[in-house]
């Protein structure tokens, strides 16, 4: 991330100090739909830049504002974190309504539009394959959950009336490991079960897409419930006309299987804009 100064035109009667903040790379852009957008930084439009025979989509901020200090603080300020990322996230979309879109990190800075033009122009080839890849595409994703697992075992109550520190029956301890062992296989047994449920799922889903990632799942302090067991998070790159294939194999798996299988989308395709 660069964010060394650049003059720029006064705004609201003053002159700042900007860099050249970057949301995406496209063929071509409709700027009537940006105009509107306030972007992350109220005040400067966002705009196109032309970058050879691409199109940056870009936003002059204020140097000050978007320093590499100023940017650790946002990103742990959750709720100034999440104003960011949805400002940058409206953006993109806007500008993939017109046609393919290639997504930029959050946080993607350049001194001046110069160098960013220098810099975005330099990666022409690999913004031009990811295009040509994505273009008739959209990205879904599919989340997959099962119950969670028994708790941990304890140790059994003694019988009514039975002193708690009393010495245990013969036999008793060697009962209570046995338990204990087949509690453990039964963990061990619906782990493997959960393993080849998230495989053949996504196996089945990946043959529709174009391409597919496996993404790390969420544990129970993100998906908010501590009774299920997320087992699967991925991302399928799908032309537009198969998402009614998608819909009816995601249906297919939840009636097998019983798991719980969440599909969202069509969003735009960030996940598959680095691979090439």
């Amino acid at each position: 991330m660069t964010t060394t100064q650049h003059a720029a035109p006064p705004v609201n009667g003053t002159t700042a100090e900007t860099a050249t903040y970057v949301y995406a790379v496209c063929r071509q852009l409709v700027p009537a739909g940006l105009s509107a957008l306030p972007g992350l930084a109220a005040g400067f439009p966002v705009r196109a830049l032309r970058c050879g025979t691409l199109t940056a989509v870009v936003q002059h901020v204020p140097a000050a504002d978007f320093t590499q200090e100023a940017w650790e603080q946002r990103l742990s300020d959750r709720t100034e974190l999440e104003r960011c990322a949805r400002a940058h996230h409206e953006v993109v979309v806007a500008a993939a309504a017109g046609g393919p879109t290639a997504p930029l990190a959050l946080a993607t800075l350049y001194r001046s539009d110069e160098r960013a033009r220098e810099a975005l122009g330099k990666d022409t080839a690999r913004f031009t394959a990811v295009l040509d890849r994505i273009e008739g595409h959209a990205e879904w994703g599919v989340k997959v959950s099962l119950p969670a697992g028994s708790p941990r075992p304890s140790a059994d109550p003694p019988p009514d009336g039975a002193r708690r520190d009393a010495p245990a029956a013969p036999g008793s301890g060697r009962a209570y490991l046995e338990r204990k062992r087949g509690l453990h296989r039964a963990r061990e047994h619906r782990h493997d079960q959960a393993l080849r449920t998230a495989e053949e799922v996504d196996a089945a889903l990946s043959r529709l897409a174009t391409a597919a990632r496996r993404l790390r799942t969420h544990g129970q302090e993100l998906t908010g419930t501590a009774a299920r067991r997320q087992i699967l998070n991925a991302a399928y790159l799908l032309p537009h006309g198969r998402a009614g294939d998608l819909a009816a194999e995601v249906a297919a798996w939840r009636a097998r299987t019983g798991a719980e299988i969440e599909l969202s989308g069509p969003w735009v395709p960030y996940s598959f804009v680095g691979e090439v």
